[in-house]
């Protein structure tokens, strides 16, 4: 991958470059930003630029042999390691569905890619074996280029086998490098960290994300406002809102709370059975545009202002909604989607959440009338 490709992040860019071309490149970096972010996409396109032998001022030839095998992911100097399932799996075992998924879309979450691999409901790991494995390619001589380097995609999952690796990232063998792209700092080793150059990726902004999204051939405006509004900085979430089939959220949304809010079984019973038809993406994304429009209806009650993240008629709805629900409620409704949200990803029972749901929120929105 080239610099060229990545969605903003400009001046991280220049940065890397500058010290690739300076030769003062950190034996150890930590790329930590938020998922979708491009994180991975900067960590990506700086081992190519490093290995390039013919180094541009702001990016990688893109031509030479280095390149075009930095490119397919198949560069022998650049090792990957990422989280798997199963106690004795290496990284290498799924090399081939790596490559697949970040020729596809370089921005994906870790749940997006376990499930490539068949995990189903198991957890990711990066386990014993695979840190065993490492320390032993790195030992090697690098075939080809300057510079051996490893790119390790989420050492959140590294647990206390990172520890492994502590010596290794400290006295590394001669032009050895790790880059280390992470999305949750408290989750990571404090002495992984304490090895690392921290730099910093911060979220997208609206502009960049809209940006890319026209790159990709998303061209009417009113579509690609509403999905950089619910995208949120986050280009990978943004892709999916893209792929997904569209539907009015917005009517989906107000159906259920006015049925939440009438309580009346039958009508709870039919909306139920309709969201648990429409799929797992699907009922992510129907619970995305809730969490978003609760964080927007909150704004506008707090403020007073129509100055908020919401097309014309969500806008009106909201208005509507002012002086029936109050901040407690709100906030109570929130916690309930954002939970839907996380069971959703965990293939929790669409028809009993749901349901369990429902019926929260019709005690949240009667609790106002009887107190």
């Amino acid at each position: 991958m080239q610099f060229k490709q990545i969605i903003g992040q400009q001046s991280i860019r220049q940065s890397l470059t500058e010290t690739a071309r300076a030769e003062r490149i950190p034996h150890a970096q930590l790329f930590l930003g938020p998922t979708g972010s491009g994180n991975l996409s900067l960590a990506l396109a700086y081992a190519q630029y490093i290995l390039c032998t013919d180094k541009g001022e702001t990016d990688a030839c893109g031509i030479c042999s280095s390149c075009k095998k930095s490119q397919k992911l198949i560069h022998p100097d650049i090792h990957f390691s990422y989280p798997c399932v199963g106690s004795k799996v290496l990284s290498t075992h799924f090399i081939e569905q790596w490559r697949t998924v970040i020729f596809e879309n370089p921005h994906l979450n870790v749940n997006q890619w376990l499930q490539s691999i068949g995990a189903e409901n198991k957890q990711g790991n990066i386990n014993k074996d695979e840190c065993l494995d490492i320390i032993r390619k790195l030992s090697l001589k690098a075939f080809e280029g300057s510079h051996k380097i490893l790119l390790l995609w989420l050492p959140e999952y590294l647990a206390k086998e990172g520890n492994r690796l502590l010596k290794l990232i400290e006295e590394p063998p001669e032009n050895t490098i790790f880059l280390l792209v992470a999305e949750n700092q408290e989750k990571i080793l404090p002495t992984i960290l304490s090895r690392c150059q921290l730099v910093k990726i911060p979220r997208l902004s609206d502009e960049e994300v809209a940006d890319g999204l026209r790159v990709r051939g998303l061209t009417e405006e009113k579509q690609l406002q509403e999905i950089v509004y619910l995208a949120d900085g986050n280009f990978n979430q943004a892709l999916q809102l893209i792929d997904q089939q569209k539907n009015d959220n917005a009517t989906i949304l107000l159906d259920w709370l006015r049925k939440c809010y009438g309580g009346k079984g039958v009508d709870l019973h039919g909306w139920v059975e309709a969201i648990a038809k429409i799929g797992r993406e699907s009922q992510k994304h129907f619970l995305l545009y809730g969490l978003h429009f609760m964080r927007e209806f909150l704004v506008l009650k707090m403020t007073g202002q129509s100055v908020v993240r919401l097309q014309t008629s969500e806008l009106e709805t909201a208005q509507k909604m002012l002086r029936v629900m109050d901040f407690e409620q709100v906030e109570k409704i929130t916690k309930i989607m954002d939970h839907c949200y996380f069971a959703v990803e965990r293939n929790a029972h669409p028809k009993i959440l749901f349901m369990d749901a429902s019926i929260k929120i019709n005690g949240i929105l009667k609790s106002k009338i009887t107190a």
